[in-house]
């Protein structure tokens, strides 16, 4: 069944909301009680609608404005560290991506952007409730971005499931693990990966960096980077200048990436 269709509204301070135009009437929540195919019907790009006391705008619906309105129940991989993985890895177009920790469906809808339509994304999730909410996001995504890599959603342990992820996929070109002990499952993935291939975690504590490390070295990877990035931002100051936030976003994990490399390298 092909997605429902999205209109997305910006209201005046900058809140994007996602609309999906079917469902009947309902309150949407921050924009009020409306039948979205009656009220925002004929509504182009650019035009703006008064809906109770409110003001918005539609506007393009573009990654950034998709991801500050998804629906969210688990934390999300952060735009910083998701640009650091996809660049680091070398993630593009027709590669096949494994991620487990689905959770929200942050890093999908990143990921799904990249890989272009001949790419494959394989997203892993034990937790239907999460699953279910990330669902949604990536529906969106498919909705709205014609050229979306081919997505698919397994529920279950990703240390359980690999005669599935095989059943779509020959090899992998990376793998990025979001999970409380990713160690576990690295063992497992490792044997997905291409030669060349790379492996991440995302890990909220110093111990779980140590333990996914090790657990990499003894599946025979090669780590080629591990630690943090650290977000400082500014701000423009009354006289003109600027100088830094007092809210710095700062530290949100420690990362760590790996390649399988040949068998003479190990």
């Amino acid at each position: 069944m092909a997605p429902p269709k999205l209109v997305l509204l910006r209201e005046a301070n900058g809140k994007v909301f996602a609309i999906e135009m079917s469902g009947g009437e309902r309150r949407i929540r921050g924009v009020g009680r409306i039948d979205p195919e009656t009220t925002l019907k004929g509504l182009e790009i650019g035009d703006r609608i008064t809906i109770g006391t409110k003001v918005f705008t539609r506007i393009h619906p573009g990654l950034p404005e998709l991801r500050t309105s998804m629906a969210r129940r688990a934390q999300v991989i952060t735009p910083k560290d998701a640009g650091l993985l996809i660049a680091w890895m070398g993630i593009g177009q027709d590669d096949r991506v494994l991620e487990a920790g689905f959770g929200s469906g942050g890093l999908a809808m990143q990921l799904a952007r990249v890989l272009g339509p001949n790419g494959q994304l394989i997203s892993v999730e034990r937790r239907d409730d999460h699953a279910e909410v990330g669902e949604v996001n990536l529906r969106r995504c498919e909705a709205t971005f014609s050229d979306m890599c081919t997505w698919t959603l397994i529920h279950g342990d990703v240390s359980e499931v690999t005669d599935e992820i095989l059943e779509i996929v020959e090899y992998l070109d990376a793998i990025i693990l979001d999970m409380p002990e990713p160690w576990h499952a690295i063992p497992s993935g490792s044997n997905l990966l291409r030669i060349g291939g790379r492996l991440a975690c995302y890990c909220p504590s110093p111990d779980q960096l140590a333990n996914s490390w090790s657990a990499a070295e003894d599946a025979g990877l090669t780590i080629e980077w591990a630690g943090e990035m650290i977000e400082r931002r500014w701000t423009r100051t009354k006289r003109g200048g600027v100088r830094p936030g007092n809210t710095p976003i700062g530290h949100t994990a420690f990362l760590l990436i790996a390649v399988k490399a040949p068998d003479e390298e190990e």
